[in-house]
Formats: C-alpha cells, structure tokens, sequence
C-alpha cells in the first residue's frame, strides 16, 4: 500500500501544483478581468472547457450564462443556425423563431470548441461579430448588437490551416489577442497522484465505495503512462476502475492502457548501467570477429576505430574474456 499527495484543486477545480498548471492560471488571472477575447490551444483532452469557464467565473461576467458550443459536433449546414438563431420559415423545417447560442450567452461569455471546424462562412459571421459586436439571424435581415465575451479552443493549428485556406487569418488574429496554450499531462507528469487521488475521490463517493489507499504498481502505471488521451483518459480510466475494483485498495488493469505508450519505468540512474551493457556488446561483437584478437589490422581495435591500449583497458574493466572468442 502506498498513499498519494493530496490534490490541489483551486475553486474552479483545476487540479495541479507543477510549474505548467501554474503558468496557465497565472495567465488565467491576467485575462479574466480584462473582457478580452481568449484562444485556448492545446491537444484533446487538456482541459480547455475548464479553463474557459475559469475565466469566465473569475470575470465581470461571472453572474451572466457561460455558453458552450462544440463548433465539430453538428452538420456544418446547421452551424450558422445554432450560433446565430433563425427567424421562421427561414428554411425546411424552421416553423418558429429559434435564438442562437450568441442570444443565449448576452451579457456573458461564449465558449466555441473546436473553432477550426467552423464552415468558411460561419468564420466571416464570427468575424464580424468579433469586429462589429453583431450578427444577423439566419432568415433576419435586420442586425442584432450583442454584448458577449468570445473564448475560442482549438486543438489544431490555426496558423497552418490559415496556410491551407481552411481557416481565415483575420479570424485568427482576431481570436489570438490573448493566447493560452494547454500543456499535454505527459508535460506535467507531478500532477498525475494528485489528478488519481481527485477522481478517485469523485467516483469513489458517487459509487458509495471506499478504498484504503492505491495500490502502488498503479501509481507507477499513472506515472509511466503518456496518456495520448490526457486527463480525459485518465478520468476515463478511473471512472471505470472504480465500478469494477473490489479490493479495499483501487487497482487498475494495466491492459486498459495500451503497452505502445507506456514508458520504461526505470529511473535515469540507470542509464550508465544500459551504456555499459551497450559498450559491452558491440566489444564483444568485434571480438567474435577478429577470433579474439585485438592489436593487428583484423584486430578488434582497428573494427572498432581505437587505439588497442584503450581497449584493452576497456576489456579489463568490462571483464570480458577474450579467451571465449578464441578458436579452439
């Protein structure tokens, strides 16, 4: 049995101490009161959503709506629908006036994941609310001024797909005033125990389970692990661990993690002892081809490229028997 160091999450539960998780609240701290547009970068699964809701809750706008909106989750005929509402009989199926998420969010703040996603001309409709504060409702002729704080997210390059002509490039200066990148949790591998110990804590009461404490091997797993997911695959994985662990301590089935990303659990300590075993060998190698003889043009030396004093200073502190390399 082994115990964790406890979590450290703040009120908006952003979990973390290490030096990334700091850099991104303190950037957090800056941006929230200022109202300025935020582009959140960074891989799946990072925690994007939650630092846009962190600034949001630490903003003037805290009381008003947080919106969020998932820019690849729908058809791209229907985008500019949910962002922007529709007057009725705007098309097939319109049969009354439907408010957008930019409506719904007045006076507060609106998150749009995954904006790389957005369809060529949803991106101008961003532009110009990003520019004019208005928009027009699909269907409307008349503009409708919005008061809306924008929080963007992506997961891909903007600049690169600006490149392509996938993307906008004004869009994208327009959305990059205030850029905060989102460390992957291999980037920030000491705030693993404490992200284990807070989920376990969630789902541990929403279950009604208790656990003594975790299983050592599985800390080593959590640390070893790269999680391509990032938290989301680690909540993922305790979640479902949780539900199927009867033991008094939480385990979890190293088969649920693939092999191909896990990393060697060995400490750099014993990088020395695996340059020995490598030096060893490829001596070993030249000498089973030279018949065990080191000086002389066919020499291991010469196969080598050193000087045949150097190895056989080598030999003597490797302890390698040349004899056992030697025709009988």
């Amino acid at each position: 049995m082994t115990s964790v160091s406890p979590a450290f999450p703040n009120p908006d539960e952003i979990v973390g101490s290490s030096p990334a998780v700091r850099a991104v609240l303190a950037r957090v701290e800056k941006v929230a009161p200022a109202d300025s547009t935020v582009l959140i970068t960074g891989e799946t699964g990072t925690g994007k959503e939650l630092v846009a809701r962190t600034i949001h809750n630490r903003s003037r706008r805290a009381g008003r709506p947080f919106v969020a909106f998932n820019c690849a989750g729908i058809p791209a005929s229907l985008v500019a629908s949910e962002l922007f509402g529709h007057e009725k009989g705007a098309f097939t199926g319109a049969q009354q006036r439907r408010l957008g998420r930019f409506e719904l969010a007045a006076g507060g703040t609106i998150f749009l994941d995954e904006v790389g996603e957005l369809p060529g001309e949803t991106q101008i409709a961003l532009l110009r609310v990003l520019q004019e504060r208005e928009f027009e409702r699909v269907g409307a002729a008349e503009p409708i001024h919005i008061d809306v704080r924008v929080i963007a997210a992506t997961n891909c390059d903007l600049q690169e797909a600006a490149a392509t002509g996938k993307f906008r490039l004004d869009l994208f200066y327009r959305l990059n005033v205030f850029p905060i990148e989102m460390p992957a949790l291999r980037e920030r591998r000491q705030d693993i125990p404490a992200l284990l110990e807070y989920f376990l804590k969630r789902y541990s009461e929403k279950t009604g389970k208790e656990f003594r404490g975790t299983d050592k091997r599985t800390i080593e797993l959590f640390e070893n692990y790269d999680w391509p997911g990032n938290i989301r695959e680690l909540q993922n994985v305790v979640e479902r661990s949780v539900l199927v662990c009867d033991s008094e301590l939480f385990a979890v089935d190293a088969s649920w993690l693939s092999s191909a990303k896990l990393r060697p659990a060995q400490s750099s300590a014993l990088l020395p002892e695996r340059l020995l075993q490598q030096e060893r060998k490829i001596i070993e190698t030249a000498l089973a081809q030279s018949s065990g003889k080191v000086s002389g043009p066919a020499g291991a030396a010469a196969k080598l490229g050193v000087p045949p004093s150097t190895l056989e200073s080598k030999i003597k502190s490797l302890r390698i028997r040349k004899a056992a390399f030697k025709p009988n």
